[in-house]
């Protein structure tokens, strides 16, 4: 296994062509993870040397800062301008290990995904065909590759079809638009807190946008009063997508010409979504259950976690067939309308259990966003004597904006939803704790709530 610790570039890959051609398995290496954190992925992925840059060495701390016995190997002096045709190895079968990816540790160790050639390439195919992708279209790309949206969206869909990309090494609001203006994309993903960086950029203007065809969100539910501004303000109507690390991670996402407000859209080709009841039961049209992945595009398990992939995993018999499908258990929460759309509503790990009525934190979150005071906001629920749970919100405020007080926020929800719905409690934070991708780390919440006094 050989670990690639490199910034968003164009020598990524190049470097995990390499491996593949030498038939070696590339890991690649969050760099924005602790010295420990790093060292316990390096350890558990068995990974015996590692590509990078110094430049990345440097961003670490220093050399001291990897795990001893790693050898490094530098790609500083690559100089790289295309490959004459698109590309990928011939002589791998359906099966083999193409690629080992560590999920993000928001609760206990990382955990590696393992998917296979089989996997990556049915993946890559579907988002071609479901969004009609062509070597003409340029990307524009400032998602990290050691994220499974980034290696298969933004590096293989482009490598496999012979399009210009354009990568930035780090996401600056302002210099997204100034390569916007350069080069005029057909295709930008994101995740949401990108998109709300992307609002600060005061001289940022609806032309900057004119080329983009495909202007997707994925990673996070994209909060609908953020969607609704940026439409507002540019025109641009953001396009949500939905999968997973252990989906390859593609399986749903909304087009041009096939899309639903709040939905993240049709499934891709090739891939089965279902929602099921807590006995793995399909459920009819429009009922909320677990959201359950079927296809060529779920992963092979998780390295060296035989228990911990068989957890995750169940044989489901799709409605109105007789044969069971190998299915990946997402654990989010959601439906599938009359046309096939499918609507998150929140995951299963963090419903909230108000006196026996279920309550999911992205209900009351809208709701919180639509306040002009407030930026972002995340719900959790913390133990109550008398109804088992209670709401707990956490919010970062606008800046320069006139002070809310948490009497005022909790007003502001007791309009719009039910009042077990409402948060009994109101923490403001200068800002929510975050994933190097952007996802709100809930645990971390949790702790601080528990911490908190009531």
């Amino acid at each position: 296994h050989i670990g690639l610790l490199l910034p968003t570039c164009g020598a990524f890959p190049i470097a995990m062509l390499g491996c593949w051609l030498a038939r070696r398995t590339p890991v690649p290496l969050n760099y924005l993870l602790s010295p420990e954190e790093l060292a316990y992925v390096i350890e558990d992925s068995d990974i015996d040397t590692l590509y990078t840059v110094q430049a990345m060495i440097d961003f670490l701390g220093g050399e001291d800062k990897l795990p001893r016995g790693v050898k490094i190997r530098r790609m500083d002096k690559l100089k790289f301008s295309g490959l004459p045709e698109p590309r990928w190895p011939p002589y791998y079968s359906r099966d083999d290990l193409a690629v080992l990816i560590y999920t993000s540790a928001t609760t206990g160790r990382p955990k590696g995904v393992m998917l296979t050639h089989g996997n990556l390439q049915s993946n890559v195919r579907a988002a071609i065909e479901h969004s009609k992708l062509t070597s003409a279209d340029v990307f524009l790309s400032v998602l990290p590759q050691f994220h499974c949206l980034g290696l298969t969206i933004m590096t293989l869909v482009p490598l496999s079809i012979g399009s210009k990309v354009v990568y930035s090494a780090r996401f600056q609001p302002r210099k997204v638009i100034e390569l916007m203006r350069e080069h005029k994309p057909d295709a930008f993903v994101g995740v949401p807190s990108m998109f709300g960086a992307l609002m600060t950029v005061k001289d940022a203007a609806r032309e900057d946008f004119n080329t983009i065809r495909l202007f997707v969100s994925g990673g996070e539910p994209l909060p609908n009063s953020l969607a609704e501004a940026f439409e507002d303000r540019f025109g641009m109507h953001i396009l949500e997508g939905y999968g997973l690390t252990e989906t390859s991670p593609v399986t749903n996402w909304c087009t041009p010409t096939q899309n639903k407000p709040y939905s993240v859209g049709t499934s891709v080709p090739g891939v089965t979504v279902m929602v099921v009841d807590e006995n793995f039961q399909p459920l009819p049209a429009n009922e909320d259950g677990e959201i359950v992945i079927a296809g060529p595009n779920v992963m092979k398990g998780y390295y060296k976690l035989p228990e911990m992939t068989n957890e995750v995993m169940a044989h489901i018999i799709p409605r109105g067939s007789s044969k069971p499908l190998r299915a990946f258990k997402t654990g989010d929460i959601g439906h599938i309308d009359d046309d096939g759309f499918l609507f998150i509503t929140g995951r299963k790990k963090e419903m909230i259990i108000v006196a026996g009525e279920n309550v999911f934190p992205r209900e009351i979150e809208e709701v919180l966003n639509r306040h002009p005071a407030v930026h972002a906001s995340a719900v959790i629920g913390k133990q109550d004597g008398v109804r088992g749970e209670t709401p707990i919100a956490f919010v970062e405020l606008e800046k320069d904006v006139e002070p809310v007080t948490s009497d005022a926020l909790r007003k502001f929800c007791r309009d719009s939803i039910a009042g077990y719905k409402v948060p009994r409690e109101v923490h403001f934070l200068d800002e929510l704790p975050r994933s190097p991708t952007g996802k709100i780390l809930r645990k971390a919440l949790t702790l601080e709530a528990e911490a908190a006094p009531a």
